[in-house]
C-alpha cells in the first residue's frame, strides 16, 4: 500500500470515529424535536406599534421639560400616532428653541408648525431600527423568560428575515395556558406616588377621585384601577387610585427579584434594586414617609403600602398573589419587560403519545427503506453494491455525529430528510458505477475504468447535490421549526454522501487494485 492511500484511510478512519464517538449512544446524543417528544408550538407576533408609541412618549417627556427649564413654560405634548406627536401651547417666537433640543437629544424627528400646534414626525429610517430593535429585545427577553422556566432544548426564533413573527416550541411542556401567559405577561413594573386616597386604601370608583380635584384630574396625575379581591383571590370589583404620572423608579431598576412570604406567610415578591436604582428610592422615599406608594404592574395597581421609613435598596411587591403567580412574577420581572405588547397567532400541542408513534413510523420507514435500496444494489451492481453498502453506512454514522455535535433536533421531517438522503447517497454511487461500466464495455482495462469513471461522474454529482442544497439552504434561512429541521438533516446527508460515495468509494476500490498482480475483473 502506497503512502498516498494509507494517509487516504486514516483520513477515513478518523473521520468516521470521531463521528461515530460524538453519535453514540444515539438516546443521549441526538435531541428530539417538538413532534416527537410533544410539547406546544406558538406562533407570536411582535407589536412593534407598542414600541414606537412608548418611544415617542418617552420623547415628549423629555421635550417639554427640556422647554420648560429652556424658558418655555405650558407646552404640552400628546402621541397622536406611533411615529408622531404634537406640541400645544408653544409660541411661535419660541420655535427657535426646538432645533436645538432636537440636535442634542432627539435627532430622529422632525418638526413642522400647523398654525397653534408643533408637529413632530419620526424620520423612516429610525423607525425601522426601533422595530427592529423592539423585535430582537422581544426574542432576547423571551429566551430569558423560557430558560428561567427551566424548559429544555427549546427553539425560539424569528419566523423569517425581516418579519416581526415569532416561532416558539417546548418540547415536554404540559401547561401551555401557564407558559402563555408567562411569555406574554408585559410585566412593566412601576413605583408611584398616590395622591388619593391618601390613606392607602382604594376610592370606590373614578367619581370620589374627581370629586376631590373639582371634576377635572391635575395633568401630572392618572386614575389607575385595582382588582379588589376576597380571601381565596377571586376579583369581586374594582378600586381605583389617583397616581402621579412619573413613576419614581420602575422594573428597569430591578437587579434581581425571588419569591418569598411575607409577614404573615403569604406569597409575596421580595426584590433588591441597582445601585443607581437604591440612590433614587432612598431619597424619595425618605422625602415622602407617611404617604402611599402604589406598586403599578401592566397598568394595575398590584397594592399602595403607607411609606413607613426610608428604603434604600430592598423591598416586597404584594398583591394577593397565588405561589405559582409569584414564581411567574418574579420570573418576568429578573427576565426583564418585554418592549412591546405580544399577539398569538398559532398555537398547536403534540403529545407524547403521539410523538413517539411518529418516532414509530418514522423508524420502520426508514428501515424499510434502507433495505430494499441496499438489495437493489447488490441486485444489480453485485460485489461493487457492497461498496455502496459500507458507504450508505458510514452516510449515517456521520449524519447522526455532525447532527449531535452541533446539538441539533431530530423531528420528524428531519427522519424523511435522513431517508431522502438514502436516495442522494446511492444517486452518486450510481452514477460512478454506471461509469465504470461504460467503460469496461468499452474494453479498458478495471483500473483505467475505476479513475475514468470517478472522474467523469463528477461534475454530474456535484451538479445533483450542489442544487439540493441551495434549496436546503433557503429552507434553513426563511423556514421554521420542521421544515428547517428537514433542511438541516437534508444538508449534512448531502455532504456526507459526497464525503462517502466519492471519496470512501473510491478509496475500497482503490484498496481492490492495490493487491499484487493485475486485477482483470470487477464484480459490477
Amino acid at each position: 500500500m502506497n503512502g498516498k492511500l494509507l494517509m487516504r484511510g486514516l483520513l477515513v478512519v478518523v473521520v468516521v470515529a470521531t463521528c461515530a464517538f460524538w453519535a453514540f449512544p444515539l438516546a443521549d446524543s441526538i435531541q428530539l424535536g417538538l413532534d416527537l417528544r410533544g410539547g406546544i408550538h406558538l406562533m407570536l407576533e411582535v407589536l412593534t406599534d407598542d414600541a414606537l408609541r412608548a418611544e415617542a412618549q418617552k420623547d415628549v417627556d423629555s421635550l417639554v421639560r427640556e422647554l420648560d427649564e429652556q424658558g418655555a413654560p405650558g407646552v404640552a405634548g400628546a402621541v397622536e400616532s406611533p411615529i408622531r406627536f404634537r406640541l400645544t401651547g408653544l409660541s411661535a417666537d419660541r420655535d427657535e428653541l426646538l432645533p436645538g433640543i432636537l440636535e442634542e437629544t432627539m435627532p430622529s424627528w422632525v418638526f413642522r408648525r400647523n398654525g397653534e400646534d408643533v408637529i413632530f414626525d419620526r424620520r423612516a429610517d429610525e423607525v425601522s431600527n426601533i422595530r427592529e430593535l423592539a423585535i430582537n429585545q422581544a426574542l432576547q427577553t423571551i429566551r430569558n423568560r423560557v430558560d428561567e422556566f427551566g424548559v429544555a432544548e427549546p427553539v425560539i426564533q424569528r419566523q423569517g428575515l425581516g418579519s416581526n413573527r415569532l416561532v416558539v416550541q417546548l418540547p415536554g411542556v404540559d401547561d401551555p395556558e401557564r407558559v402563555k401567559n408567562l411569555i406574554k405577561n408585559t410585566a412593566f413594573l412601576e413605583f408611584r406616588l398616590a395622591e388619593y386616597p391618601p390613606n392607602g386604601g382604594a376610592a370606590v370608583d373614578t367619581q370620589e377621585i374627581l370629586g376631590q380635584y373639582g371634576g377635572t384630574l391635575p395633568d401630572h396625575l392618572e386614575i389607575v384601577a385595582q382588582d379588589q379581591r376576597d380571601s381565596d383571590g377571586n376579583v369581586i370589583g374594582q378600586g381605583y387610585y389617583a397616581l402621579e404620572k412619573r413613576p419614581v423608579i420602575t422594573g428597569r431598576d430591578l437587579k434581581t427579584a425571588r419569591p418569598g412570604l411575607g409577614q404573615f406567610q403569604e406569597p409575596v415578591v421580595n426584590f433588591s434594586l441597582t445601585h443607581e436604582g437604591a440612590g433614587i428610592f432612598e431619597d424619595w422615599t425618605g422625602a415622602n414617609i407617611g404617604r402611599p406608594l402604589a406598586i403599578v404592574l401592566d397598568g394595575r395597581v398590584q397594592s399602595a403600602p403607607t411609606i413607613e421609613g426610608r428604603i434604600s435598596d430592598s423591598g416586597v411587591i404584594r398583591g394577593n398573589f397565588s405561589q405559582q403567580e409569584v414564581e411567574d412574577l418574579a420570573t418576568v420581572l429578573r427576565s426583564g419587560a418585554l418592549p412591546a405588547g405580544i399577539e398569538y397567532l398559532e398555537q398547536r400541542s403534540v403529545g407524547p403519545s403521539l410523538g413517539q408513534d411518529s418516532i414509530d413510523q418514522g423508524t420502520r420507514a426508514f428501515a424499510y427503506g434502507i433495505g430494499l435500496v441496499l438489495v437493489a444494489m447488490l441486485v444489480v451492481y453485485r460485489g461493487s453494491g457492497i461498496n455502496a453498502m459500507v458507504a450508505l453506512v458510514l452516510n449515517f454514522v456521520l449524519v447522526f455525529g455532525v447532527l449531535a455535535y452541533f446539538g441539533a433536533s431530530l423531528t420528524l421531517p428531519g427522519i424523511a430528510g435522513l431517508i431522502l438522503t438514502i436516495g442522494m447517497a446511492v444517486d452518486a454511487n450510481v452514477l460512478v458505477f454506471e461509469r465504470i461500466r461504460e467503460e469496461l464495455h468499452n474494453g479498458r482495462t478495471v483500473k483505467a475504468s475505476v479513475v475514468s469513471g470517478f472522474g467523469k461522474a463528477w461534475s454530474s454529482i456535484l451538479d445533483a447535490n450542489l442544487t439540493t442544497l441551495i434549496a436546503a439552504f433557503f429552507l434553513i434561512n426563511f423556514g421554521t421549526g420542521a421544515i428547517r429541521g428537514f433542511a438541516v438533516t437534508l444538508t449534512v446527508g448531502i455532504l456526507a454522501s459526497v464525503f462517502t460515495a466519492v471519496f470512501n468509494s473510491r478509496l475500497l476500490f482503490d484498496l481492490l487494485l492495490s493487491r499484487p498482480g493485475r486485477v482483470e475483473r470487477l464484480s459490477i
